[in-house]
């Protein structure tokens, strides 16, 4: 926690005890569920946490707004964007639906109620959102395909809808087909952790 309050100071009390619960109850889940490598528990909040929190640092949703988290798995970036911006609506959606359980399990826990994780296939998602958020789900291109019918016409952020998406190592190629309008972002920017150096933050407005 001391490292989310390093670069989030100012966290209401009540969002300081949602994130602080989720290192329990992720380790508890975690026993039952591998939703995160068992290796890799240990850096909760600095690998998963944290970094979902990064889309946060690259845009301020506006209260109001609608984001889809597509292949959530566990509940990231989902449940700490839900955490940091408690005036927005955060839909969830896996296609295995043990890992939906554990995120439906956590909100319900931390008393989430923005948040709403479904299990259901992107291709079979039918909603309108401002944004959809991911963290290396699959090839941009293919996401690009799946989710442009799911974006909103209703602009109501300093940025325009699109996708943002949470991606480590050479973004080059997939980011080809998109380069006159994406954005990539180095999240080293904003935290200076080693871990952070070659993570990026890739946003496609559609």
């Amino acid at each position: 926690m001391q490292l989310i309050e390093k670069y989030f100071p100012m966290l209401t009390e009540q969002q300081h005890q949602q994130l602080e619960a989720l290192d329990a109850l992720y380790r508890e889940w975690n026993e039952k569920i591998n939703v995160i490598s068992r290796k890799d528990i240990d850096n909760l909040y600095l690998h998963h946490v944290l970094h979902s929190m990064a889309i946060g640092r690259f845009v301020n949703f506006r209260p109001g707004t609608e984001v889809l988290d597509f292949g959530t798995g566990g509940g990231f970036p989902g449940i700490p964007l839900a955490i940091l911006f408690p005036e927005c609506r955060f839909t969830l959606i896996d296609g295995t639906g043990k890992k939906i359980r554990v995120a439906q399990e956590v909100c319900h826990a931390i008393g989430l109620d923005n948040c709403t994780p479904v299990h259901r296939r992107g291709e079979d998602e039918r909603g309108h959102y401002d944004f959809v958020v991911s963290r290396a789900v699959m090839p941009l291109p293919d996401l690009v395909k799946i989710v442009r019918k799911n974006i909103s016409k209703t602009q109501r952020n300093a940025i325009g809808n699109g996708i943002i998406c949470l991606k480590g190592g050479d973004v080059q190629a997939e980011t080809q087909p998109f380069r006159r309008i994406a954005e990539v972002s180095e999240v080293s920017q904003w935290f200076s952790e080693e871990w952070f150096k070659e993570k990026r933050c890739i946003y496609v407005p559609l």
